[in-house]
């Protein structure tokens, strides 16, 4: 796969893409490049749908406030989306847009928002997530996008449990958890198919805490001696599974290479 180029523009365009074929950008699109960019007819940017890879596009003016992209050549292969799934508890806006980037940023490859017993914001605009999801990685080079579920009470997410893939763990992140090391908890789970639940604000309900602790499945993991925001919790909790079981591990290389 070649290298990512961080010198040009990138853009998310819902469109499909291959050579020689072209596409009017929308306002969001024409105001980014345009306005906020301050391309002109002839630049060239990198455009990215989740689903054919990389490509190289040509900004052409296609009239009075009006502007197309042609598409040129492939720069990287489609990869797959992480399967790494977070699951977390609403915040406020400005922190909720926040935390998704971040979580983007981060590998996750399947959002799902849950509502809990202390949880304060009980909405969430499912545009808005993927507007912010989008954002992150088209500043980030990344190629797919996560899947976002709609929102629903923690405890019919646990009664379906796990409705994916029969061996995919639970970790959530428990301040009450006897072990102080996240680490030795989680070395154990090293080749796992993983999801990492973070609570609200105010930490789980003593009936949640009990049902997560009482499921084969699940696995309560601390994030140090420290109280943290759901927000920092939940970028400790993604870079501490990345670091020590995920992809932020060196790969062996394969035998003859």
């Amino acid at each position: 796969m070649a290298a990512n180029d961080f010198r040009a523009p990138r853009l998310f365009l819902d469109h499909p893409l291959s050579v020689g074929a072209g596409s009017d950008l929308d306002r969001r699109g024409a105001h980014y490049l345009v306005n906020v960019l301050r391309l002109r007819a002839g630049d060239e940017i990198l455009v990215f749908n989740g689903r054919d890879g990389e490509w190289r596009a040509r900004l052409v003016s296609s009239g009075p406030k009006r502007w197309r992209l042609e598409f040129g050549e492939q720069t990287r292969s489609q990869t797959p989306a992480s399967d790494l799934r977070y699951l977390f508890v609403p915040l406020k806006q400005a922190r909720l847009d926040y935390m998704i980037q971040k979580a983007v940023e981060m590998g996750v490859g399947r959002i799902t928002p849950v509502l809990s017993d202390f949880g304060q914001v009980r909405k969430v605009n499912p545009e808005r997530l993927r507007a912010n999801a989008i954002e992150a990685a088209e500043q980030c080079g990344l190629l797919a996008l996560p899947g976002i579920d709609a929102v629903e009470p923690l405890g019919r997410v646990l009664d379906r449990w796990p409705d994916d893939n029969p061996d995919r763990r639970l970790l959530f992140c428990d301040e009450a958890a006897g072990e102080t090391d996240p680490l030795s908890i989680l070395s154990q789970l090293a080749g796992a198919q993983l999801a990492v639940l973070v609570g609200p604000e105010g930490g789980f309900s003593d009936e949640e805490r009990r049902r997560l602790r009482s499921a084969s499945w699940s696995t309560a993991v601390p994030l140090g001696p420290r109280i943290l925001r759901a927000d920092t919790a939940a970028i400790a909790a993604l870079a501490i599974v990345q670091a020590v079981i995920g992809d932020w591990r060196r790969r062996a290389p394969a035998s003859g290479d």
